[in-house]
């Protein structure tokens, strides 16, 4: 695996140093009993609220997973951790790939980020590309379910996933905090640690960060191939329990620091992380891929003045992944950027809070090789939005707009021929409200208009893409992807029992979608399928639910579900990859030492399939957790967690790969966590 001066740098000074550090910190009893030493930060999501308020006291529907939760619920990408939150499923291109898919949308309709910045990569070009940061280091994760484009654009006109770390302390810090991890077994032999620490004197505060992840190639039940598609195109059922090249080996860490200040912080951080991983749609090829980022943050609250909060945040981000088949390069990926904004808080004007902010990036896409199905492109976004809450009582009135302008520019290339140049002014609008009905139910309900401009490949893509098995064509006459929407939720909660339950309605006028033609391109002597992308009129409506009640003391019950129908409306037709209907029920146990937990999710067969879509049949994921605090002085917990305890064919429709991979065989993970 390919390890670089800067990797070297932290693996020699930050990881192994920060292992002894947290051992001997986990055993100094006046570090790890000094309760005022540690940071409690609250789980507050600020993600689809700049104001910082409780989920249940926003507007749109937020998800927001942290702490031990978030912990025990860690899988080996971003996309399977988040796998089951009601309204989101996942792309799933084998274990090693994957983002989340929010009400139906993936790709450049979900918008995925981190400390409130985007990860530059390329995983929304190809499903076979994984997301650039990783779950092991992730504090908290805010998951905002449906149209989020006021406050960062039309890329979240989906959803957002923000993905929160401390790498850059936030706190003033009087001592140290920190926690580390290890884990292995699972269907691919996992092995895998992490260790985070953070160290002040009360006005610097010092973070590291490292970990390491290996996995082998995935067990799964059965052949890897449907019974499907094999009958469908002959494909031959070969690999009987064996997901050939789906394994992995990858390591990142992080150095932050910051000068801490009764109502603020500014500071920095340089983060790195590798990953070598197998591309399970070809067992030849195999993906190394690296990101080095440097992120630099600063916010001042209770401020004199008309101006009271003053948040500022900017990343620069260097990615490069290349695709080696038979261990040479083929096709290398580049995407070097940076992005940046600033928030402005007002002082309330008698009932009246809000945020005005502006927004820029620039980032430059480079795809070298043969198999390069895009030109090299800059891109540049401009955007300023205004956001504001009216408090009437226990009810709230949010409303707000975004103006954005956005040129997408490629550049001249031999295969593509010369240079064009595009431009998009891609403008939103929001309003919502907060009705309480008593002191438990409450009503909200959200509209937005939002716009989109197309990205680089849907204007300029022309080329076999590997991945996806097809010959795709982009329009550069695309005009900006529009969409209304309305969503509404019932709300119910008293004291740590809590229920809600969902719908959401959005149409598109020009839905831009990949579409197949029914045409083949010859590429290499091999007849590829023609797909182009196309805007459609389209539909997506849905429900979600969840619902939380304490049984016992000891004992609590969580329940869920969710449905997404999508449709093209030139033909009344469904589009693909629509996850199916999933009901799922949960019984969770803690007392004192012990905790114990039952997950089962079933998802209904898919038979409402998109032309040349094979369907997906049902199934019932069993999952089961037992965890217990060791009695001793230091706050570790042991861990096993099972996995489709009913050895299940596990195949998601949301994937690419549904007809060709699956979800792991039955298997238990071990783990040991600690925190102080």
């Amino acid at each position: 695996m390919y390890n670089s001066p800067s990797l070297q740098v932290l693996n020699a000074f930050a990881f192994r140093p920060l292992l002894v550090a947290v051992a001997t910190a986990l055993s100094t009893p006046s570090i790890a009993a000094d309760a005022n030493i540690g940071i409690d930060l609250p789980t507050v999501s600020v993600t689809s609220n700049p104001l910082g308020v409780a989920s249940d006291e926003l507007v749109v529907p937020v998800a927001v997973i942290s702490g031990r939760e978030l912990s025990l619920k860690r899988e080996s990408t971003l996309g399977e951790t988040l796998n089951g939150i009601p309204g989101v499923s996942a792309t799933q291109f084998g274990p090693n790939a994957s983002r989340p898919v929010i009400r139906g949308l993936d790709g450049e309709r979900v918008r995925i980020m981190q400390n409130g910045t985007s990860i530059l990569d390329a995983s929304s070009l190809s499903f076979d590309h994984a997301v650039g940061v990783d779950p092991l280091i992730i504090e908290q994760i805010d998951v905002v379910r449906g149209p989020a484009a006021l406050l960062y654009g039309g890329s979240a006109v989906g959803g957002v996933v923000n993905a929160i770390d401390h790498r850059i302390p936030k706190e003033q810090l009087d001592g140290a905090t920190g926690r580390a991890e290890t884990r292995f077994g699972g269907p691919s032999n996992t092995r895998n640690g992490a260790a985070v620490i953070d160290v002040g004197n009360g006005k610097i505060a010092i973070h590291a960060d490292a970990y390491t992840r290996k996995t082998d190639d995935l067990d799964i039940p059965g052949y890897a191939v449907s019974r499907r598609k094999s009958a469908e195109d002959g494909t031959p059922r070969e690999n009987r329990g064996k997901l050939a090249n789906s394994s992995a080996d990858g390591d990142g860490g992080a150095l932050g620091a910051a000068l801490t200040f009764e109502n603020g912080y500014i500071g920095t951080s340089f983060s790195t992380m590798r990953n070598n991983y197998g591309v399970v749609a070809e067992e030849d090829v195999r993906i190394d891929m690296k990101s080095d980022r440097w992120d630099v943050a600063s916010e001042f609250t209770d401020l004199s003045g008309i101006i009271n909060r003053v948040k500022l945040r900017a990343a620069h981000t260097d990615y490069e992944h290349r695709e080696l088949e038979n261990g040479n390069v083929g096709t290398t990926f580049k995407n070097r950027g940076m992005e940046s904004s600033i928030e402005l808080g007002h002082r309330p004007f008698g009932a009246l809070n809000g945020t005005i902010g502006y927004q820029f990036s620039n980032t430059n896409f480079e795809a070298l090789g043969e198999e390069a199905f895009v030109p090299d492109v800059n891109t540049q976004n401009h955007a300023a939005y205004l956001y504001e809450e009216l408090a009437i009582g226990q009810h709230k009135i949010t409303f707000g707009g975004r103006l954005g302008h956005t040129s997408v520019d490629s550049k001249d290339n031999a295969n593509f021929g010369a240079g064009q140049r595009n431009s998009f002014n891609p403008n939103s609008a929001g309003l919502g409200g907060l009705y309480s009905i008593n002191a438990n139910w409450s009503v909200t309900g959200n509209f937005s208009h939002n716009e989109r401009a197309p990205s680089y490949f849907e204007l300029y893509a022309n080329g076999a893409h590997m991945a996806t098995g097809q010959f795709e064509v982009g329009n550069a006459n695309f005009q900006k992807e529009r969409s209304n929407g309305i969503d509404a939720q019932l709300r119910w909660k008293d004291a740590k029992n809590s229920f809600s339950i969902g719908t959401y309605y959005t149409r598109f006028s020009n839905f831009i979608g990949l579409f197949g033609t029914g045409n083949e391109i010859a590429v290499g002597g091999e007849l590829l399928p023609e797909a182009k992308f196309m805007t459609v009129p389209a539909v997506f409506k849905g429900f979600e639910s969840e619902a939380k009640f304490g049984l016992t003391d000891s004992v609590s019950l969580n329940l869920l579900g969710d449905y997404v129908h999508a449709k093209d409306l030139r033909n009344d037709k469904y589009l693909p990859r629509i996850a199916p209907l999933r009901l799922g029920a949960g019984l969770q146990y803690q007392r004192n030492k012990l905790g114990a937990k039952l997950d089962v999710l079933k998802a209904f067969a898919q038979t409402h399939t998109a032309e040349s879509e094979l369907k997906t049949d049902g199934y019932i994921n069993v999952s089961a957790l037992v965890s217990y605090k060791l009695p001793t002085k230091l706050n570790l917990e042991i861990f096993a967690k099972a996995n489709n305890l009913l050895n299940q064919e596990i195949r998601e429709h949301a994937s690419f790969l549904k007809d060709i991979s699956m979800q792991g065989q039955r298997s238990i993970l071990f783990g040991l966590r600690g925190d102080f």
